[in-house]
């Protein structure tokens, strides 16, 4: 066993600082052991106490009569190390610090934490400002926490990783509530040692995990928590996370809580969406989407059956699911007939979706009757039931007739449950139907088991290409025609241009062109040319030199610094505007694309990929991003306009790609706006750009 599965497993338990009052905080630990029948050996260590819930009291963790495979210690922040340092020098696998009071707190808790680490030497540590560990698999409880204070825990195939041990406790009480089974709860908190992607490649082995959905602050080691989810996938095991820190408000408590760097929520979007996490939306689609997760069903499309006997309740939730891109489609021909043969009178309703079976919820035959037409009609992807109010007498009515139907189809079923009626919920989630009280879950519920069904390909970089020499650019700022000087090198397309400095040479650079052309000052200080008046478009030979003239006095006086050096260069039309560029925070270092442009930041139309640990992005990825965006019409030919070169745009930002991905730290800032997609076979030019190189 290694420490993790020893510390999750343990067979022997030491809890330093225990009271002999199991209504004490320091009393919870051993007596919630003891309450749920932990079959290994309780050591509770206190020099004041002889004996506590029938077992011996010792004075240290020297006196222990065996090495304990995991040491619950109970003391403040301030002593804590102390227990530490002697479970490790006793060889236990780990510790839980329960104590907050530690980086959360600034820096003089930091360096309390520090101390924890060095105490703890080679032995893991859980925490600190943890609530602990329960393994509901084994009835192991490893807490002081009162949240947990409960006579029974819904088992199941759900394990839940949470940076807040107060949101640990909250799930738990939710989902007892509400029949959804769990099979471990951690709390990993301040993660001075072990962190989310420890328990992430622990339940990916689980045998007893089918599901795992994690609470998230902020993610620490990015590239550890890359590897352990793809070690799920590769178990078959869906991850949902719920990351909070969408707003400012939301990211700065986050932070606090923790003490770590939280990264943009964009981010995060960009991290789950290329690993396959299924983001949960709300806390509630926490334990929702898990909920039907865990039942092993797959979903394979968007059409769903609506079954109800309530009209109004019927309506809301095709509602929601309309509202969240699912179908609900009238029956056809032969299954409207099935049903219709079900009961006499008027059935006008049996032809629509929502189908009204009105006695559906007093006769349990009936109800068989009609989800079994449903789940064998080749019209539907997926089955929602209404459990109206006939259900409240007798839950197990429904949820038995419902349960019975389930061997015959692998298609999802949920249920919405329309009154308050808890009760009714809980015995549906129990018996394998799992059961909602809001529209909307219904739809979140569904959406996950969509997202689980897709299959997801981990892009990587298509090959790793040789380094590009570039120790001729100068360090800092880099004038445009740098800049696209080093974009070019790397292989991305840029504009025909030339630098020059006088009227004179810009009247010979526009007739060597030929046509309309584009002005620019050039420098290293104005980043934003166009808002000093730098920048001037559809010139011709003979107004260009009149044009520098007036441009260098306008920027002088605007900006207060004299252009020396200008930028002719070729007049691009006829293709869309691409804003293509860099962003880099404690997550990673993401590729931007977006509609570039002047609109650029009014329409904030973008799509953000993470480069992979290997180098550039690959060639599917870049062309997945142009697809993303709103405006992708745009590329794709919208309303008769020619398909622009996305072919040429993907392979521009494998290009920029490996730059970045190249470069590294050096690469402080990259941007190349815009860069004109023209029409096909035409390819793309980058037209401007931005580049700032550390030293």
């Amino acid at each position: 066993m290694d420490a993790i599965e020893r510390l999750i497993r343990p067979r022997s338990v030491a809890v330093i600082g225990a009271s002999a009052d199991p209504s004490k905080t320091s009393g919870r630990p051993v007596s919630y052991l003891l309450k749920h029948g932990f079959a290994g050996e309780i050591y509770p260590v206190n020099p004041k106490v002889r004996e506590i819930g029938g077992r011996a009291c010792y004075p240290d963790v020297a006196s222990l009569p065996d090495v304990p495979d995991v040491g619950i210690v109970l003391l403040g922040a301030e002593r804590a190390h102390i227990a530490v340092r002697e479970l490790s020098e006793r060889g236990a696998a780990a510790a839980i610090v329960l104590a907050s009071g530690f980086t959360e707190t600034g820096a003089e808790g930091a360096e309390r934490q520090q101390r924890l680490m060095e105490a703890a030497g080679s032995m893991r540590l859980l925490g600190p400002n943890t609530i602990g560990l329960v393994n509901l698999t084994d009835n192991i409880v490893l807490s002081a926490s009162g949240a947990l204070a409960m006579d029974h825990f819904p088992t199941g195939a759900i394990g839940l990783v949470s940076q807040s041990g107060g949101i640990l406790g909250a799930l738990l009480s939710r989902a007892a509530a509400r029949g959804v089974g769990l099979s471990k709860l951690v709390s990993t908190s301040n993660e001075a040692d072990l962190e989310l992607a420890d328990f992430i490649d622990f339940l990916a082995d689980d045998s007893a995990t089918k599901v795992i959905a994690l609470y998230i602050e902020a993610i620490r080691n990015p590239a550890r928590f890359r590897e352990a989810v793809l070690k799920a996938r590769r178990a078959g095991k869906p991850v949902v996370a719920f990351k909070i820190g969408r707003s400012e408000a939301g990211a700065k408590a986050a932070v606090s809580h923790t003490g770590a760097l939280a990264g943009s929520d964009r981010m995060y979007d960009a991290l789950f969406g290329q690993l396959g996490v299924i983001r949960a939306k709300t806390f509630e689609d926490l334990l929702d989407i898990p909920a039907a997760l865990a039942v092993g069903r797959k979903l394979s499309g968007r059409r769903v059956a609506i079954l109800t006997s309530t009209g109004g309740a019927g309506t809301i939730v095709s509602d929601s699911l309309g509202v969240a891109g699912f179908t609900t489609p009238a029956p056809d021909a032969e299954t409207a007939a099935q049903l219709r043969a079900l009961q006499s009178g008027s059935h006008a309703t049996l032809d629509r979706n929502p189908i009204d079976v009105t006695l559906a919820g007093l006769q349990p035959d009936l109800l068989r009757a009609a989800i079994r037409i449903l789940l064998a009609s080749p019209s539907y992807d997926a089955l929602t039931i209404i459990v109206g109010s006939s259900a409240v007498g007798s839950p197990t009515l429904m949820a038995d007739a419902i349960h019975d139907c389930l061997p015959m189809s692998d298609k999802p079923v949920i249920a919405y449950v329309s009154p308050h009626a808890p009760e009714v919920g809980s015995v549906l989630t129990r018996r394998g139907v799992p059961a909602y009280t809001s529209a909307e879950s219904c739809a979140a519920a569904l959406d996950g088991l969509l997202q689980a069904g897709m299959p997801k390909q981990i892009q990587t970089s298509d090959s790793i290409a040789p380094a590009v020499a570039i120790s001729d650019f100068p360090v800092g700022s880099l004038d445009e025609a740098e800049a696209k000087a080093l974009f070019a090198r790397f292989g991305v397309p840029v504009v025909a241009e030339k630098v020059v400095a006088t009227p004179g040479e810009a009247e010979q650079a526009a007739r060597d062109f030929g046509g309309r052309v584009v002005l620019k000052i050039l420098s290293h200080e104005i980043a934003h040319k166009s808002d000093v008046g730098g920048v001037a478009v559809n010139l011709t030979a003979d107004a260009i030199g009149d044009r520098l003239t007036v441009m260098a006095a306008e920027v002088g006086a605007k900006a207060g610094k004299r252009a020396e050096r200008f930028l002719v260069q070729e007049m691009i039309s006829g293709g869309v505007e691409i804003i293509l560029g860099m962003h880099r925070d404690p997550l990673g270092t993401a590729i931007l694309l977006g509609m570039g442009g002047v609109t650029a930041e009014l329409f904030k139309d973008t799509t953000m990929r993470l480069l992979p640990p290997e180098g550039g992005l690959g060639l599917a990825e870049a062309q997945a991003m142009a697809r993303d965006l709103v405006t992708w019409p745009l590329l794709d030919g919208f309303r008769g306009r020619p398909k622009c070169d996305v072919e040429a745009l993907a392979k521009a930002i494998v290009a920029f790609s490996r730059m970045v991905a190249q470069l590294g730290d050096r690469l402080a800032e990259a941007e190349i706006n815009p860069v004109f997609v023209l029409p096909e076979g035409q390819g793309v030019k980058a037209a401007d750009g931005l580049v700032v190189l550390n030293v």
